[in-house]
């Protein structure tokens, strides 16, 4: 039997860099330009056809995030949570999750990534068709010495990887989107904590790589992906989700759109949605029912 794919969005971290904006309100929750940067990850897991999600955040942040969500029927989503008590790595939402994920493959995504291109749902929906090994995404940037790190070889196949690497061998970042098949609690659970005592989310793409099991697609021309965890990133990213929505007139990651295409909420329901919030949001989804 073909299990269909779980999500899970880690929302945790204590918010530190983004300090004082994060002294009052969970990071996930700060805007990016019209909508709470958590919307742009789960709009990922839905974009890819993923609807029992698991979001996973700080003993603190998580009412607030359940507050805003609750059990997620209004757009279509099945929504549970858990609380990550301390900053344990990555890796650790798979035990955490243990009993949500139980014999399905899984989706993981980090709650302060944002992603856009043209081709994007296409390749999210090319990444649950696959249930054996782990998919990953890489992305070229700057300075990837402040992330996970893929090399290739001359067929793009994954290498090597790489946490935080000292001297870079590529310019490639894995980003925090990862597809796995259900091996991935076992590998976890096999994991030891890093130097900086965390489940590395590295250590477990390596145990996959180690079983040329691990396929990892790069994002080219035509993508944007985005860490939105300083208070530059954060602001760039407001100002790119204003210049596509403005030039493009429509939104970026705008969950009620995604649920309603995907035939998860009818139209009765967003016509509801839209009568509770009379504003510039309710006009587009007005514009979405028509």
């Amino acid at each position: 039997m073909t299990h269909q794919y779980k999500g899970i969005l880690l929302a945790g971290g204590t918010g530190s860099r983004l300090y004082p904006l994060t002294s009052s309100i969970s990071k996930q929750l700060l805007p990016i330009y019209n909508k709470p940067m958590i919307y742009y990850s789960l709009s990922v897991l839905m974009l890819a056809g993923i609807h029992e999600i698991l979001i996973i955040s700080t003993p603190h942040d998580t009412p607030k995030i359940k507050d805003h969500f609750g059990d997620g029927s209004q757009l279509g989503l099945k929504l549970s949570y858990e609380v990550q008590d301390a900053p344990n790595g990555i890796a650790e939402a798979f035990l955490i999750g243990e009993s949500f994920i139980q014999d399905s493959p899984v989706a993981l995504m980090l709650g302060d990534n944002i992603f856009y291109g043209n081709q994007f749902t296409k390749l999210l929906q090319e990444a649950t068709q696959s249930t054996d090994g782990a998919t990953l995404f890489a992305y070229p940037v700057k300075d990837p010495e402040r992330f996970g790190v893929v090399t290739f070889d001359d067929q793009l196949n994954a290498t090597s990887l790489e946490e935080k690497p000292k001297n870079p061998q590529s310019k490639f970042a894995v980003t925090g989107l990862y597809f796995y098949d259900n091996n991935v609690v076992n590998i976890t659970k096999a994991l030891k904590p890093s130097d900086r005592g965390e489940l590395e989310i590295t250590d477990v793409n390596k145990a996959y790589l180690a079983k040329n099991q691990c396929s990892v697609k790069v994002l080219g021309r035509g993508f944007t992906w985005m860490d939105t965890g300083t208070y530059e990133s954060l602001f760039t990213a407001a100002e790119f989700v204003r210049n596509v929505e403005h030039r493009q007139n429509y939104k970026v990651a705008c969950l009620e759109e995604i649920a309603f295409n995907n035939g998860w909420i009818s139209k009765d329901t967003l016509s509801n949605q839209i009568n509770q919030v009379p504003n510039q949001y309710a006009d587009y989804l007005k514009e979405i029912m028509s």
